[in-house]
């Protein structure tokens, strides 16, 4: 698949079962789908995109996507560049990088 728009992508991820939405708060990530909330030690990255808006800096975008230990999956999503949010790239400093290719 081509990984042409941030949206297509996060469609695709969803379809490979990373199906809850992660956002970053304090020094946990909480799943919000399943209202559940982790430590950075609990996660890993399985796999990333960058999308750098050639045409519109508003598309500068990475998606995420993340697996809890426990089988929870899902998408965090950020900024790239100058509007990347501080508080999340400091989360994923934090977090192991383990690329899995996952029914591709």
């Amino acid at each position: 698949m081509e990984w042409g728009t941030v949206t297509s992508t996060i469609e695709d991820l969803r379809r490979r079962g990373f199906t809850d939405h992660f956002k970053v708060s304090g020094r946990t990530l909480l799943a919000l789908d399943a209202g559940k909330s982790f430590l950075p030690r609990d996660l890993v990255i399985r796999d990333y995109y960058r999308f750098e808006g050639v045409s519109d800096p508003d598309d500068m975008a990475v998606v995420y996507a993340i697996e809890e230990q426990g089988g929870t999956r899902g998408i965090l999503t950020d900024a790239y560049g100058a509007y990347a949010d501080p508080a999340v790239g400091a989360m994923l400093d934090t977090l192991r990088i383990d690329r899995e290719i996952v029914g591709r």
